[in-house]
């Protein structure tokens, strides 16, 4: 079967700075929690490899590029760091930085590839981590002097723009399950973050509003389906609980400017709500979008809880829920998770039908697999397995725009094998094999794949 996409459609693939660039003490730039975490824990990460050997973007920028351009990207996401452009957090912006910005924006839009860009990847200053971080409003306020910052700098040419790339990561990681910096358990301090975090979004919105920027404004969520054991009602109400949780927190605020009242009267039931002050209501309602980056990997299997919860353990959300191993399910062996391509088209369709069908492109999809060398064939990464996962993906996709959601482009994560927070390169994700001594860069098998697929918009499967 021919799947043929619409015209225009974005074939491209998804990066992040602290990822990609390295150069993490160098060109002016200041520390992010992951610097000085791996300072402080460098056991905490695989291999004992840090933010400050990534895939050399900051030098090698030209060559990836052209990569790009080989791999028939229309467009490619990445993100700005804070950090390197605004070293203090709030004062003076780094010449250094615009200069190398500036530079890839102009040779990605001389290539023909257009440039989305994200504001936040995970990667806050450490000067402003001392204040609080997302728990403070003080560095609310800040992100935005940075958002309208990069606007001023960059929105002549930069018509994408996206606030934040999965921002439930950051407050799961590092307010709940100890797998980011600041290692808290807390599940208040928790909401006050994600909270704070859609209010620093809304106030990037509306600044970007205010300045009649050319283009659109938007957000990356990971959006992951919770799907229920069975129809039993408790399985049932345990995936709501975790749909709220850990999907409706941030959908529901950019797209409808309000939080779904379930949400808070469950968290009010356990006495968890962020403080909330006059004004957050209309700000909130100011930070609807334009766009809709969805990163989606795996889905959630829920049920309900079997066992008792112990009262003096620090409230979870698990407390409302728990994990259900599905017989018979597909698995990524290297990264633990489930590959079921009919997710995709269960969030497209989702939002179709329950959210006005709004405007929204796959930011991420991606396979990680470790040791890869194994399967190189006459000098190139053989990954068939990489080939099936996306066309089974884009086969979904694809029966979703059929049936009308406006999905406008796949972007792939990643291009080339970067550098994954504590994971660092243990499973390698890329169209474009990266040798980590020579720091050479080979095309894979899937990378020429899905440049033949870009180029004819279209591809061919059984």
């Amino acid at each position: 079967m021919k799947y043929t996409f619409p015209a225009g459609f974005w074939w491209g693939s998804a990066s992040s700075a602290l990822q990609t660039e390295g150069e993490s003490q160098h060109g002016g730039k200041s520390q992010t929690t992951w610097d000085v975490w791996f300072a402080r824990q460098p056991w905490r990460f695989h291999q004992g490899i840090g933010p400050d050997e990534t895939s050399t973007f900051y030098q090698h920028w030209q060559q990836d590029i052209a990569l790009l351009k080989q791999l028939n990207h229309n467009s490619f996401r990445t993100s700005i760091s804070w950090s390197r452009l605004i070293p203090d957090g709030t004062g003076e912006v780094n010449p250094e930085a615009v200069i190398f910005y500036n530079t890839v924006i102009d040779e990605l839009l001389a290539q023909g590839i257009t440039p989305f860009i994200t504001l936040f990847h995970f990667d806050m200053p450490m000067v402003m981590q001392e204040k609080g971080g997302w728990e403070n409003r003080d560095v609310v306020a800040a992100f935005a002097r940075y958002a309208d910052t990069c606007f001023r700098l960059f929105g002549n040419r930069v018509k994408h723009w996206f606030t934040f790339n999965e921002p439930i990561v950051p407050v799961e990681g590092g307010y709940l399950y100890d797998f980011h910096y600041p290692n808290v358990v807390d599940f208040r301090r928790a909401a006050t973050v994600a909270y704070h975090t859609v209010l620093a979004h809304a106030s990037a919105v509306r600044l970007f509003r205010a300045g009649r920027y050319e283009g659109e404004i938007g957000i990356v969520l990971n959006l992951t389906p919770s799907y229920p054991r069975s129809d039993n009602p408790a399985d049932v109400n345990a995936a709501h609980c975790a749909d709220l949780l850990f999907n409706r927190s941030f959908l529901d605020p950019v797209l409808r400017g309000q939080y779904p009242q379930d949400l808070v009267e469950l968290l009010k039931q356990y006495d968890q709500l962020p403080l909330c002050e006059p004004g957050d209501s209309a700000l909130i309602a100011d930070g609807k979008i334009d766009l809709l980056g969805i990163n989606y990997y795996q889905p959630r299997r829920v049920k309900c809880r079997d066992s008792a919860v112990n009262p003096d353990a620090p409230f979870m959300p698990e407390w409302l829920f728990d994990h259900y191993d599905m017989p018979g399910r597909q698995m990524n062996p290297y990264r633990g998770w489930e590959i079921y391509p009919p997710g995709i088209y269960d969030i497209l369709t989702n939002l179709r039908v329950n959210y006005n069908n709004p405007r929204c492109f796959i930011s991420e999809n991606g396979m990680g697999v470790e040791n890869e060398a194994r399967f190189i064939n006459n000098g190139k990464i053989n990954d068939e397995y990489r080939i099936d996962f996306i066309s089974n993906h884009l086969a979904w996709l694809h029966k979703g725009i059929s049936e009308g959601c406006q999905c406008l482009g796949y972007h792939m994560w990643t291009f080339i094998d970067n550098w994954s927070w504590c994971n660092g390169y243990k499973n390698r994700y890329g169209f474009v094999q990266l040798d980590l001594s020579t720091q050479q860069r080979i095309v894979k098998k899937s990378g020429e794949w899905f440049s033949a697929v870009a180029a004819s918009n279209s591809f061919d499967k059984e």
